[in-house]
């Protein structure tokens, strides 16, 4: 019961933190294409790739960790939202625009997560 009212908190900041970060990111972007919701969901994918190194080198209780990657992060990248938006684009005839939601999402999702890796190896590497 413990470790579910930590992933609560961590999911409101989560949340509220995806819809600041969102919402600015979109008032700069000037455009249709969801820039918000890229820039949330690869901010989280390259934080869950050096966390999920720094966790295997932590001795953290579960419940935080549990806070920080359901909770926090899971609020935080959004792919229902990006699934939306995609859908919408599609329906509004943005076929162009709707490629490269579905692309970009992917492949910088994909590479923030190794680049989190990558940045807490040589991080870790230069500490040890």
């Amino acid at each position: 019961m413990r470790e579910i009212i930590f992933i609560a908190i961590g999911g409101s900041v989560g949340a509220v933190a995806r819809f600041l970060v969102s919402k600015w990111v979109n008032l700069l972007s000037f455009s249709t294409f969801p820039y918000g919701t890229l820039t949330v969901n690869i901010i989280g994918a390259g934080l869950i790739g050096f966390l999920f190194s720094f966790f295997n080198d932590l001795v953290l209780p579960a419940q935080y960790k549990s806070m920080i990657t359901v909770g926090f992060l899971g609020a935080f990248t959004t792919f229902s939202t990006y699934s939306l938006e995609s859908v919408n684009l599609f329906m509004a005839g943005e076929y162009r625009i709707g490629t490269l939601n579905i692309l970009l999402n992917n492949v910088l999702s994909f590479g923030a997560v190794l680049a989190g890796i990558f940045v807490f190896r040589i991080i870790q590497n230069h500490i040890a």
